[in-house]
Formats: C-alpha cells, sequence, structure tokens
C-alpha cells in the first residue's frame, strides 16, 4: 500500500477540473472558428436552441452566468446577426432573446461540433454520457456545498 499525500498537487479534484476545462476548450477553438464563435458564444447558442425565447435572466441561470457576464455574449451575437433581444410585451423590464434566421442556419452547420470533439477527446459517447453524469454530480455536490 502507497501512502497517498494529500496535498499532492495531482490529487486535487479542482486542478484535474481546471486543466480539463482549459484543454478541451482550447480543442473546441478550431472547431468553432469556422462558424465565427467563441466557446462562450457556443453556449449560449446551444442554450438559445435548446430554449425558445428565454429572457436573460432565464438565460443566465441556463448557463450559469451572472447577467454582466453574459450581457456582452449577447450583444456581440446580436451585432454578428444571430439573436435580437426585445422587451417583452407583457413586462417591459423582461429582455427576451430569440434566435433569428441567421442563428437558426448556423445550427445547422453547428450540428457536426459534438462529433468532432468526440472524436477529438478519443471519446464514445458511453465516455460522454459518463463523463457528464460525474460532472453534473460535482456541480450539484459544489453548489450544495456553497448554499446555506
Amino acid at each position: 500500500m502507497t501512502d497517498r499525500n494529500p496535498l499532492a498537487l495531482e490529487e486535487q479534484v479542482c486542478f484535474a477540473l481546471a486543466v480539463a476545462a482549459r484543454e478541451v476548450v482550447g480543442a473546441y477553438r478550431s472547431v468553432l472558428e469556422p462558424l465565427g464563435l467563441t466557446h462562450p458564444q457556443y453556449l449560449v447558442m446551444l442554450a438559445l436552441w435548446q430554449h425558445e425565447e428565454p429572457s436573460v435572466k432565464e438565460l443566465s441561470s441556463l448557463l450559469h452566468l451572472d447577467p454582466g457576464t453574459l450581457s456582452p455574449l449577447l450583444k456581440r451575437l446580436e451585432s454578428a446577426g444571430l439573436l435580437t433581444r426585445r422587451r417583452s410585451t407583457s413586462d417591459e423590464r423582461v429582455l427576451a432573446v430569440s434566435v433569428t434566421d441567421a442563428g437558426r442556419a448556423l445550427r445547422e452547420q453547428a450540428m457536426g461540433v459534438p462529433a468532432t470533439m468526440l472524436q477529438r477527446l478519443g471519446m464514445t459517447e458511453a465516455d460522454l454520457t459518463a463523463t457528464n453524469d460525474v460532472l453534473h454530480r460535482i456541480i450539484g455536490a459544489a453548489q450544495e456545498s456553497v448554499t446555506p
């Protein structure tokens, strides 16, 4: 039996997650570049393709981003013609976000991204599902640990 050093860098889940996130996002860069999207913009578009006309508040919650971080992303995507933001007719305080025709066309181009990334990462769909399950458990546990 070997003695584990609980303070060793390679034993830290935070280190492994940080490096994995940085490397995976980096791997997406060249795949998303032809679509004209950064990784954060891609995540916004994924949420919009999945959820029809969410409010900025709902989008912020879906993406786990504060509105101050989300707002510049939305502005850039709107400038690119991929989405529109408009005030709700029922509540002027609510800003609704919707995908434009160009944004819908981009969805078709983006359909190959998941398969390309699986291949680049050398993963199967089963690997992806298992990894996602573990990561979502970690996210949930971390959120619960900081929620009073």
